[in-house]
């Protein structure tokens, strides 16, 4: 399928928060959240995405934590039609960063380990999967090796949240993050 196809879907969709359409890019971590969002951005005309990386969550914290924030930040100002506002974190510098304008736009991208769950605006929801010893490959390629214990206390704490929040099942699109198929990664997407 491509990205310009999936747009023309979510363009005419009724708006889901405020004057928004949200699309909630959910999936475990290291599965391809951030890319396949990025690149349903340009499609949609370069849509803003937020992303839950923005938000800060110790690593021994529930994969939904970061919620909260977006909860009040962005998304309360938005079903207002009013812009939001957040502080973006900066994990290397371990600090607060700039801060973000979200203003209500035709379509906003939410991207994050949680983002399609019950309660979240979405006027359509995205599974990107990956399996497991891939995800967690591109997660210490990321982070590097020494997060290793990390990453998988990360990821049993996300077989639990996913477990009790099977968004999953209630997805509108399930997506391949790591295909074998011949496709044009940029234009195009395998769903599963």
């Amino acid at each position: 399928m491509s990205f310009a196809d999936l747009a023309a879907r979510i363009r005419p969709l009724p708006p889901s928060c405020g004057p928004v359409r949200m699309v909630a890019v959910d999936g475990p971590g290291g599965s391809g959240k951030t890319t396949f969002a990025g690149r349903l951005s340009r499609a949609l005309g370069r849509a803003q995405v937020v992303h839950s990386d923005d938000f800060p969550v110790p690593w021994d914290e529930e994969p939904g934590a970061w919620f909260a924030r977006v909860e009040s930040q962005v998304l309360a100002p938005l079903r207002r039609g009013e812009p939001g506002r957040f502080q973006r974190y900066d994990w290397p510098e371990n600090n607060y960063a700039e801060w973000i304008d979200v203003p209500p736009a035709p379509v906003l991208i939410l991207e994050g380990v949680s983002t399609a769950r019950p309660g979240c605006p979405a006027a359509f929801r995205v599974w990107v999967e990956t399996p497991r010893d891939r995800r967690l490959a591109r997660g210490l390629e990321r982070d590097g090796a020494g997060y290793a214990p990390q990453w998988h206390a990360w990821m049993a704490e996300e077989d639990h949240w996913f477990a009790g929040n099977p968004t999953r099942e209630r997805s509108d699109l399930l997506v391949n993050g790591d295909p074998a198929a011949a496709h044009d990664p940029e234009t195009e997407f395998v769903t599963l």
